[in-house]
């Protein structure tokens, strides 16, 4: 295996050089995302610099509370991010979205690094943290684009819906096409990268393992239980969020919470 090689100061400011394409390109097309630029360059920089003092200190703690309390806080930040995407405004959805995100991450993080990997202790830091930040980013998006999506459907087939509620249907049956429409959206990035992987994209995990001289035998194999519980994840998030949140988009006489305007 060759040896891993670490990264001056020096050198990360080369390769911060690399994003004055980005920025170039930015000037020359007016695109105007400059601002955007700088400011993502800054928080990449601060947030994965305060992460990586973190889990230094909590390698050290070795402390099962902590940990689970950082991860308790990611998962909180990834439904802020969430509330933050998804546009709706009259349906009260922060709640159910937070006792789903909070009971899928955790079932699925806990099944891997005890079940799959055989970890001891199971929340052992070095494992239970950067899977589980994998499962929260990517099942983060999966449900934005689900509720984004069933908000959308709904609002574009409110005079459908409301017709098969006047026929007798509940709001689970008069909803049944929208459902199946918004988890499809939400699954289908996580499928597409099963079909991509090795072919099109040597994912992050993977290449980082290989990089820090792994053998790629092992690597490969991590990165299949990744894949395959990113699969898990994204589905259990998002069918757990539509259910909880499907409810609440009616009132007890089953009529639409919703004014016809549009949300801002």
């Amino acid at each position: 295996m060759t040896e891993f090689i670490s990264i001056s100061w020096t050198q990360l400011m080369i390769a911060l050089g690399l994003v004055s394409f980005s920025a170039a390109a930015s000037l020359y097309y007016h695109l105007k995302l400059e601002r955007d630029l700088f400011v993502g360059v800054i928080r990449t920089f601060a947030q994965l610099l305060a992460m990586g003092y973190l889990l230094n200190i909590l390698f050290g703690l070795n402390n099962a509370f902590l940990v689970l309390a950082v991860y308790a806080t990611m998962t909180l930040i990834s439904v802020h991010i969430v509330h933050s995407r998804v546009k709706e405004k009259q349906v009260a959805y922060f709640a159910p979205t937070t006792f789903a995100v909070m009971l899928s991450y955790f079932l699925i993080t806990i099944t891997v690094t005890k079940v799959i990997i055989g970890t001891d202790p199971w929340w052992s830091p070095q494992y239970f943290i950067p899977i589980g930040g994998m499962i929260a980013g990517n099942s983060m998006n999966a449900l934005s684009l689900t509720l984004e999506r069933f908000f959308s459907e709904l609002r574009s087939k409110r005079e459908q819906v409301e017709m098969y509620l006047c026929h007798g249907a509940n709001y689970k049956e008069a909803t049944e096409e929208i459902f199946r429409t918004s988890l499809r959206a939400g699954m289908i990035p996580a499928i597409n990268s099963l079909m991509s992987v090795g072919l099109v994209s040597i994912p992050g995990m993977m290449t980082g393992q290989i990089l820090a001289g792994a053998n790629p035998q092992e690597a490969v194999r991590y990165q299949i239980v990744v894949m395959l519980m990113l699969v898990g994840s994204t589905a259990l998030a998002a069918i757990l969020v539509l259910l909880l949140v499907r409810k609440r988009c009616f009132t007890q006489a089953m009529t639409l919470v919703f004014t016809k305007h549009t949300p801002s």
